[in-house]
């Protein structure tokens, strides 16, 4: 058969590998950026779309995931990773070339149905490719550096995101002050570009090797409860679950709110995004080293609360209508909400490559994408629905000072549309969180230690120190803030 594994992968070969997989990472991230989320959105909106239809859109990701299970399917029958990875992201890279060239044949008038029509596949087969490629790579990586070598991958693919997206920006921006009926064209052959980077990328992963793996020979839906029987495993998927819920409940929409609302331009969108991913970029290496050697879910604790600081900030953006006031807000977000969130996915996404068993670990990581991709893909659904809600709906909080020779009114919160989604967001973030301290994983430091123990590695690095061990003393802060709501409250509680 094409892509026969190996029984047993020399040094070499592993080394090889991996910097095979480095590469494909490199121009996946091409694909992902030309094809990215920011740009997706503009053209949407461009076509049209209402904000269910954005929901729906940032739903397609997740919503697909839910069939992995042809994943495992195809791999007990073949028992080929590397053949199903590869075949399925072929057929998930073509949909992205014909949609587009979509606006060539229909101009401005096609339909959003059809541009969803063929993200729904380009989704669907990435899904079918993606537990196949995570059990290909729990095999192929050692175990002792998943942390580093990911976190490695994923600064190198954002650093070329970077690049790429400011190369992007300013020549849409130029073209829609100079050449305005072309801008539809511009997406569409980024679209096709990506489509056809993402074809580049499929031929470097068909030469990374893959080390044969053995699934047992047992019921497939026997297996599938497995994973669901197992209590760690279970209490994992809870809160998994649960934050992305929240998470995707507001974030697929601070994009058309920066577009539509704050009236913001890809000049200043752009540059904000690139800010998260530089941040993302100079702490991600920390976050993984940490996380190998302590532990991933200590991680978690850490980053999740300052992200949740981030989407109540959201609520207080476009307060006013100063425009250097809403960009160093939202400079700031973006600063703390990358360098969180970088930690956050590592960390969730190798905690689930750990408390998966070797021999299962398709099997594991296949019920976990499957069943968090049912919250995470109703999440924005939910999301656009309740945006569409508070349209007409609006709370003001102001204080008025008023004297002899001044009047003067501070309005100090604005909550309409948007806003109302985001202050949910983060409700939802904070119970999730609760479920965390649940879950049991080995080695697990509590995080006051690695905190200590990081901020004595940072100080030996001024750039490190100035992104991590601020995020660090926030965190820190952020606690000290809750204990004292709550001793406060406690010793109300003794006076009544």
């Amino acid at each position: 058969m094409i892509f026969t594994p190996k029984e047993t992968l020399t040094e070499q070969e592993v080394k090889d590998g991996l910097n095979t997989v480095l590469k494909e990472g490199m121009t996946t991230e091409a694909m992902v950026t030309l094809a990215g989320g920011t740009f997706m959105v503009a053209f949407a909106i461009i076509l049209g779309a209402s904000n269910f239809q954005i929901g729906l859109l940032a739903s397609l990701p997740t919503f697909t995931n839910i069939f992995q299970l042809l994943s495992v399917f195809l791999i007990r029958k073949y028992n080929n990773r590397r053949a199903v990875s590869v075949i399925c992201c072929i057929l998930a890279r073509i949909p992205m070339v014909l949609l587009g060239a979509m606006p060539f044949f229909l101009g401005d008038n096609a339909p959003v149905s059809l541009l969803l029509f063929f993200l729904f596949f380009y989704y669907f087969f990435g899904s079918i490719a993606g537990p196949s490629w995570n059990a290909w790579m729990k095999d192929l990586v050692p175990g002792d550096m998943l942390g580093a070598f990911f976190s490695k991958r994923s600064r190198y693919a954002q650093t070329l995101n970077v690049v790429l997206s400011i190369i992007l920006a300013l020549s849409i921006d130029y073209l829609r002050r100079h050449a305005p009926q072309y801008e539809l064209y511009v997406y569409a052959t980024m679209f096709m570009m990506a489509g056809i980077a993402g074809l580049a990328a499929v031929v470097l992963l068909a030469r990374v090797p893959e080390p044969r793996s053995y699934l047992p020979n047992e019921n497939i839906l026997k297996m599938f409860v497995k994973p669901l029987r197992d209590n760690n495993f279970q209490r994992l998927l809870v809160f998994n679950s649960f934050w992305l819920f929240a998470v995707n409940i507001a974030t697929p929409f601070f994009t058309v709110y920066m577009l539509k609302t704050l009236g913001l331009t890809l000049t200043y969108i752009i540059p904000l995004t690139i800010l998260s991913q530089l941040s993302s970029i100079f702490t991600i290496g920390y976050w993984g080293k940490f996380a190998d050697r302590y532990s991933n879910k200590t991680i978690i604790s850490i980053c999740a609360p300052l992200y949740v600081a981030c989407v109540i900030a959201w609520c207080f953006v476009g307060i006013y209508t100063n425009l250097i006031s809403n960009l160093a807000l939202l400079a700031v977000i973006h600063i703390v909400s990358g360098s969180s969130n970088a930690g956050t996915n590592l960390a969730l996404t190798n905690i689930g490559l750990k408390l998966a068993p070797s021999r299962e670990a398709i099997v594991y990581l296949s019920v976990k994408n499957i069943i968090t991709s049912v919250f995470s893909s109703l999440a924005p659904l939910i999301g656009g629905y309740l945006a569409d809600y508070y349209t007409l709906r609006q709370l003001r909080v102001i204080a008025e000072w008023s004297g002899p020779n001044l009047q003067k009114t501070f309005r100090l919160l604005l909550l309409h549309e948007w806003n109302f989604l985001f202050l949910i967001g983060a409700v939802l973030t904070l119970v999730a969180l609760q479920f965390l301290p649940r879950v049991r994983e080995a080695g697990e430091v509590h995080k006051s230690v690695v905190k200590r123990i990081m901020r004595t590695s940072l100080k030996s690095n001024l750039r490190d120190y100035f992104v991590i061990d601020v995020l660090i003393n926030w965190h820190s802060s952020l606690n000290n803030m809750l204990k004292s709501d709550r001793a406060s409250s406690d010793a109300a509680q003794q006076e009544k």
